[in-house]
């Protein structure tokens, strides 16, 4: 019978993401470490072997002093947070774990396992890109809807999703921690993956800063070219300006209309990358190749 104790820990954080009542205090139970299984939407893949060999030397000896949280999954339970806790307890050799059993639905059990590592042990940006990926992908989410879930703006939103169109060894080099986020969004001024990855690696062998690695892309030259077209434009009528933001807030993408004589014009509607074309196309109820 698991044993019944009282405990605080994550009670100012777990209420602000799940939506359900709290009691006062939360019950913590005692777990057995091989009834938990990890959470296969975890946006943290790295967690560093000096780290956790640290952390299970001082659960060995002091036990764990913040609960882990689950929720019930058939006969066992799923971890929504604390992976770092469980792994260094099974290092430790600890038969069981203290933790809070929660009543979440996927998608917040997803949005709590970001949330955990981005308030307390900052992802890199390709794993933060990746959780935004997850998320999008497994609950139909705009870019819009998804920058109100994770309480940010979507062109953050959006720049981040553009890491996973650099080349595998740049966003390799991102999550080693030989590029910066910074450094990965000047190479993305760059048109091809190739210019991409000849910057990074130059990045790194000459250890530039992020606005040496702007500079080498050429994005202040680049500012400087929108900053004269921006000036030059002539203010897009109210109804046109209306309608990009009627677009852009439905399709949660970038959406520029231009207008021409005879009421002619184009739309131009930005994506990046093939998944978030596909969730275009579906929103459109558009038939794609198979």
């Amino acid at each position: 019978m698991p044993k019944k104790v009282l405990g605080k820990g994550l009670e100012a954080l777990i209420p602000k993401f799940v939506s359900e009542p709290e009691e006062r205090g939360t019950l913590v139970v005692d777990l057995a470490v091989n009834d938990i299984e990890t959470n296969p939407n975890q946006p943290r893949k790295s967690f560093g072997d000096e780290g956790l060999r640290t952390l299970s030397e001082s659960i060995r000896q002091d036990g764990i002093l913040q609960p882990v949280v689950v929720r019930k999954k058939g006969g066992r339970y799923e971890l929504i947070m604390g992976e770092r806790r469980l792994k260094a307890a099974r290092m430790a050799g600890v038969p069981t774990v203290p933790a809070i059993v929660k009543e979440a639905k996927d998608v917040d059990s997803l949005r709590l396992a970001l949330v955990e590592n981005l308030q307390r042990e900052d992802l890199n940006a390709i794993e933060v890109a990746h959780a935004y990926r997850a998320l999008v992908a497994t609950f139909g989410l705009s870019q819009a809807e998804l920058a109100q879930f994770i309480g940010c703006d979507r062109s953050s939103v959006a720049n981040t999703l553009r890491l996973l169109n650099l080349p595998e060894e740049v966003q390799q080099m991102v999550v080693d921690g030989q590029l910066t986020s910074g450094h990965a969004r000047a190479l993305l001024a760059l048109p091809t993956q190739k210019e991409q990855l000849l910057l990074a690696r130059r990045i790194v062998e000459r250890n530039l800063s992020v606005r040496q690695a702007e500079a080498e892309a050429g994005i202040g030259a680049r500012k400087k070219q929108r900053s004269e077209l921006l000036a030059n434009r002539k203010e897009k009528p109210t109804h046109i300006a209306y309608l990009e933001k009627a677009f852009s807030n439905h399709l949660g993408t970038r959406v520029v209309i231009n207008e021409k004589r005879g009421g002619k014009g184009t739309v131009t509607i930005e994506f990046y990358g093939h998944d978030d074309f596909e969730r275009l196309a579906s929103l459109m109820q558009l038939p794609l190749p198979r």
